[in-house]
């Protein structure tokens, strides 16, 4: 069992919850890159240097400080935040309930979140996850976590309750300073064969078919270049497509080659992938 980062009460109304909070997502075969002394080719270390006392200040002596004025610091610990004059250190203290659609879209979320019951909380936590599963709401709170406060929601997920932390209002960028396009016309003609293109590439989707191959390419790359093969490592070609001359030819070719692949068995359909990486094993090899 994971530790939980977090210890609290989740309230709603006079409802008080003691709960537990655990990290939902992980981190797995991510590829890690050093920095590297260009010449020596040994890693470059980086030191914490107080410039005051000239000398190497070892991480575990380390303090927390806070600027109250231009170099001016005072020294905050982990006691001094537990003595935080806000309740949303101790609780997370649900708002209100909105609708799912009413949250004002992707670009809010930030981090995700497993909440857990005490033993003795399970009724309650449960009563809870069950009502916004009924009532299709999710929670909006405030709580403070790792030296900020911190919006969040709280929804019912496969019959935990999860958190995910929100940006603040002001944290999400404007679109005005984007060179956006100016407003095109689309015919309806477009916009229908574009919705027929839509409905033949429809799926299921199904998480576990997805695999992050990232860590494989490097890999491959490192292999070559230890056995000094790096000049038959070469990118795949990208597929030749039809030539087309208008947005309305490109919709319909797109339409015509996802109806081929849709009529492809699955099998056939997963071969493709492979197929590839056969091609550059063969290279390497050659």
């Amino acid at each position: 069992m994971p530790r939980s980062i977090w210890r609290g009460v989740l309230s709603f109304g006079m409802v008080a919850i003691p709960i537990r909070m655990y990290l939902a997502t992980e981190s797995t075969a991510q590829v890690s890159f050093n920095l590297l002394c260009p010449e020596h080719r040994t890693r470059i270390k980086n030191k914490r240097w107080c410039p005051e006392g000239d000398h190497e200040v070892a991480w575990g002596d380390v303090v927390r400080g806070y600027e109250y004025e231009k170099g001016s610091y005072v020294v905050m610990d982990d006691e001094d935040l537990e003595k935080l004059p806000l309740k949303s250190s101790k609780a997370i203290d649900i708002a209100g309930f909105i609708e799912d659609e009413e949250l004002p879209g992707p670009v809010y979320y930030q981090s995700a979140y497993y909440l857990e019951p005490e033993k003795a909380a399970a009724k309650p936590y449960r009563l809870l996850q069950k009502t916004l599963e009924k009532t299709k709401r999710i929670a909006i709170a405030k709580f403070a976590l790792r030296d900020r406060e911190r919006l969040v929601s709280v929804r019912p997920l496969d019959g935990v309750l999860l958190l995910n932390t929100l940006h603040w209002p002001d944290e999400i960028r404007s679109t005005e300073d984007l060179d956006l396009p100016a407003d095109v016309g689309v015919s309806s003609k477009e916009v229908q064969m574009a919705e027929t293109l839509v409905d033949a590439m429809a799926m299921k989707f199904e998480p576990d078919e997805f695999k992050d191959e990232y860590k494989e390419a490097v890999d491959d790359i490192v292999k070559a270049k230890v056995e000094g093969k790096e000049g038959l490592i070469e990118a795949p070609e990208v597929e030749a497509e039809t030539t087309v001359v208008d947005l309305m030819s490109q919709l319909r070719a797109s339409v015509e080659r996802a109806k081929k692949e849709e009529r492809r068995p699955a099998a056939a359909r997963g071969r493709r992938t492979a197929e590839r990486k056969s091609t550059a094993r063969k290279r390497k090899s050659a």
